[in-house]
Parts: C-alpha cells; sequence; structure tokens
C-alpha cells in the first residue's frame, strides 16, 4: 500500500500500522435532499451516518437558487462539518453529500466528491459510490480526444461523457453517459432545479429513498434515513434512474430489464447493522451467519469471543446456536486512528494490541472460538490468534462467518490482488497453520444464501454479486480483459 510522508493541503496523512490494511473497505457513501430549508445541516447529519462507509474525504454542494456553494475537505465529517460557519456558507434547499474511501493511490483534495462542473447547461454535481469496469479505458479515449481531467476519479469520467452528450435535456444526458459505463455505481447528482439519484443495471451498489415533510432524500443506506428523522419509501431499483423535482418524483428505466444481484458484501461487512437492505435486517442476517457456521462447524468450546466490531453479530448468533456462553473476549480500542504513528519502531512491534486487547479474565484456560466476518491477508487474524494464546488460551479456533475470499473485486471493494488474498493461494488447512489456530472454518456459499432465506440452487431465488467467493461477476471487466492485463483503478495516480 502507498502511504504518504507527508502532508500538505491537498494530501491526507495516512501512516497507519500495516495490519490495519487486512479489512475490507467500501468506496464511498453518498446523500441528497431536496426541498427542505436545513439542506445542508441534514446532508451533514446524513453522511455522519455513513462515516462507516469512507472516511479519507467528504464533501457538500448545495444550490441556492442562484449560485452552486461547495465545501470538500480531507477526513471525517464531524471534523469538517460540525461548525455552524461551514453549514451557513452552504446555502440552499437542495444538497448532495458524499464520503470518501479511495482504494488506492493518495489522498487528494481534488478526487474528494461530489465533483462539480460547469455545463453548458448550468452546473452540475455528482457523488459516485462504486466502481466503473470500464473508467480506464474511457478516460483514455476522452484524453485522446482533448479532454483535460483534474482528478483521478472514475466519477470525472462521468461528468466529461454528459458534457459531451449531444442530447438536449440534462436528463438525457445524463442517461446517455450511463449508457455508456460498465461497473457498479450508486449515483447522486444536482443541477439547479432537480436531484437524481441512479442505480446500476444489477443493483450492486445500494441506493434508497426517502421522504422527510415534503422533502425527498436519497442515501446509500437506511440508516442514514433514521438520523434525520426520514421515512423510508423504497429502495432505488436497478438499472432505475429518478429524478426528483418541485414536481415530485419522476422514474426512468433505460436499460433493458434484468435480474438484481446485490452485492453481498453490505450483509457481511459494509452496512451499518441497523440498516435495512433488501427488506431484511443487516443485524439480523449477520446473527443468521453465525447460527448457520454453528450448524456447519460446531466445535465443543468454553466460549464464544467475536472480533470486534465487525464479528460481533456472528458470534451472537454462533453462541445462541451452540449454548455456549458469548463472552466479550478482545476489547477494541476504539480510539486508535488512521494517523497514529509510532514514535519507535518497537512501537510498532506491539501490532494488533493498539487496536485489540485480549481479556485474560474470559480467555485464560479456556478453549476459545474467536469469529470474524472475512479474512483478507490474514495477518490480522494470525496477530490475534497469537494474542489469545498468549492471553492463556488452552485451544484457540477460528470461524469466519463468509466463504474463503478467492478472487478480487472491481466494483468499490478494497480487496487485494489475487496473490495476495490468503485464500486464493492456500487450502483451509494452510490457512490454518499459517494463523497458528487449532482448528479454522468458513461459511459455506451455501450457508451463506441460507442465512439470507434462500436457496442457493434454485434458480427462482435471487442471485448476489458473489464473484469475491465464486468468481462469478456480473458485468464486463473491461479495463482488467485489455491490454493492460488487469483493471486499473482511477483513483490511483496515472500519467
Amino acid at each position: 500500500m502507498s502511504v504518504p510522508q507527508t502532508q500538505d493541503a491537498d494530501t491526507l496523512q495516512t501512516d497507519e500500522p500495516d495490519w490495519y490494511g487486512d479489512r475490507l473497505r467500501e468506496e464511498c457513501g453518498v446523500f441528497g435532499i431536496f426541498g427542505h430549508d436545513d439542506a445542508a445541516a441534514i446532508t451533514a447529519l446524513g453522511m455522519h451516518a455513513l462515516q462507516h462507509r469512507g472516511q479519507e474525504g467528504c464533501g457538500i454542494v448545495t444550490y441556492d437558487g442562484t449560485r452552486f456553494n461547495q465545501e470538500r475537505r480531507l477526513g471525517l465529517v464531524g471534523d469538517n462539518f460540525s461548525k455552524a460557519s461551514v453549514i451557513e456558507r452552504l446555502r440552499g434547499r437542495m444538497a448532495v453529500g458524499h464520503n470518501r474511501y479511495s482504494t488506492t493511490g493518495d489522498v487528494v483534495l481534488r478526487n474528494v466528491q461530489p465533483l462539480f462542473a460547469d455545463l453548458d447547461t448550468g452546473g452540475f454535481a455528482v457523488g459516485h459510490n462504486g466502481n466503473l469496469t470500464n473508467a480506464l479505458t474511457l478516460r483514455q479515449e476522452l484524453v485522446s480526444s482533448g479532454a483535460i481531467c483534474q482528478s483521478t476519479s472514475d466519477t470525472e469520467v462521468i461528468l466529461h461523457l454528459i458534457s459531451r452528450s449531444k442530447k438536449r435535456r440534462i436528463v438525457e444526458r445524463f442517461i446517455d453517459a450511463l449508457l455508456q459505463i460498465e461497473g457498479a455505481y450508486a449515483l447522486v447528482g444536482l443541477t439547479n432545479d432537480m436531484l437524481i439519484g441512479a442505480r446500476d443495471p444489477v443493483g450492486i451498489r445500494p441506493l434508497v429513498l426517502g421522504r422527510l415533510g415534503e422533502a425527498y432524500v436519497l442515501a446509500s443506506e437506511t440508516c442514514a434515513l433514521d438520523i434525520v428523522g426520514a421515512q423510508f419509501v423504497r429502495e432505488i431499483d436497478n438499472g432505475e434512474v429518478v429524478v426528483i423535482t418541485a414536481e415530485g418524483v419522476e422514474s426512468h428505466r433505460p436499460f433493458p430489464k434484468r435480474p438484481a444481484r446485490p452485492c453481498i458484501f453490505e450483509y457481511i461487512y459494509f452496512a451499518r447493522p441497523d440498516s435495512i437492505s433488501g427488506g431484511r435486517s443487516v443485524y439480523e442476517v449477520r446473527k443468521n451467519f453465525g447460527i448457520e457456521l454453528a450448524r456447519e462447524s460446531l466445535i465443543p468450546a468454553d466460549v464464544i469471543v467475536p472480533i470486534p466490531d465487525s464479528g460481533v453479530p456472528a458470534a451472537i448468533g454462533y453462541a445462541q446456536f451452540s449454548s455456549i456462553p458469548y463472552e466479550l473476549g478482545i476489547v477494541r480500542n476504539h480510539y486508535v486512528g488512521r494517523t497514529f504513528i509510532e514514535p519507535e519502531q518497537r512501537i510498532r512491534q506491539l501490532g494488533v494490541k493498539l487496536k485489540h486487547s485480549a481479556n485474560v479474565g474470559v480467555i485464560r484456560g479456556a478453549r476459545v472460538v474467536l469469529i470474524d466476518d472475512s479474512v483478507v491477508r490474514g495477518t490480522t487474524s494470525k496477530k490475534i490468534v497469537d494474542m489469545i494464546r498468549d492471553a492463556g488460551a488452552k485451544e484457540v479456533h477460528m470461524r469466519i462467518s463468509s466463504p474463503p475470499i478467492k478472487y478480487p473485486d472491481f466494483y468499490g471493494i478494497d480487496t487485494p490482488r489475487t496473490e495476495e488474498l490468503l485464500a486464493a493461494n492456500m487450502s483451509v488447512e494452510q490457512m490454518r497453520e499459517f494463523m497458528g489456530a487449532d482448528s479454522l472454518a468458513f461459511l459455506s456459499i451455501d450457508g451463506t444464501y441460507r442465512a439470507m432465506g434462500f436457496d442457493r440452487r434454485d434458480p427462482k431465488n435471487p442471485q448476489f454479486t458473489d464473484h469475491c467467493f465464486t468468481g462469478s461477476y456480473p458485468t464486463r471487466l473491461v479495463d482488467r480483459d485489455g491490454s493492460n492485463g488487469y483493471q486499473l483503478s482511477l483513483l490511483a495516480e496515472v500519467s
């Protein structure tokens, strides 16, 4: 991972212990509101609820009837949008906001969204959650024809396509751009008289519609509606474009109808537990993952211990099914940030203890089952197993409430390349030896679907975007399959 060593006005310091990189990270969260006197303040609250989806940059763009106003900052929402003076500069009754996590490359202010451009039809701001699988190809075509790119974000490609469209109306131009892109996206766009939302043709990335009094809200998750007191209306359908104006909500469906394939990792890891996705409580689904995991790989033990915080719901389900006591055998330090700088090398060697500490009174002499939601590189799992053994555990068993991650993602999840994925290069037994656990088991792909109430073998049941486990990608991977040999993220610095 490339880590900048200096900080200036346009770059965020991201020095961090290397074990933090052994987690999945989602790229972004989006929020939009139309028709509310406190549009900017409500957008900031909604973005705060979506902070888990991106912590490196945040931005808000509003329109006040005369001009567009924008504030884009590096860092967290609460650190940048809590002051009244900032919100007061964001005048207007309509707004879009964005939280960013960059999958590769430096964190620079020019990549923070929403991105804004003055088009011949007027101003247009756009925020994007996802990743385009043909963005590099499109960018090269645009640059070769004279386009000047100001960022390294694939979102800028969308703005260029809108600008170059020969269609007359902005909605038609927006749809024209969507017809040229591939991959995963949930978009919010803002003009001087409308809020636009769009979801990719198979609905990989989430987007929901809410109502706050007379105002309409778009958000990545229902938890963002809850925090502002908005009522959930419905999910935006896969392949749907919604246009919100003073007249209400208008729906467009420009794509041929296809079965939805929402990202399965929203249930496993990314969505906040209190969100509702696809009509299902994310928290209850994660508990069900633990129940199915216990059904498939129950082992005699004295205590079930979650790896906080992501392993907690599955551990509760595992404990409920097995009747083995659930205990907080690991305590997480929530105050170790991404910018923690170790004064000496020996401090780095403390490793995972900076973030997690063993609760010795629970662990000593016990047969422990550790529950986590996923394994990426496996380095954190190894450190935690070592920590639990050092705390005096008699046995340490690792249980993972998702299948092994064998394939990289190209839709906005920060997964390593194949050679860095532990499960792509080792058998389960080899992974167990690497981690130093007494036993290791993953939830099966069939068990994952059962936990969500489906039989994966039944063609009538929904199929999710589960390519990280199965290798079944729901879209073409244009950039990966081109002459480069693999997909390059436009979030990286490119020449």
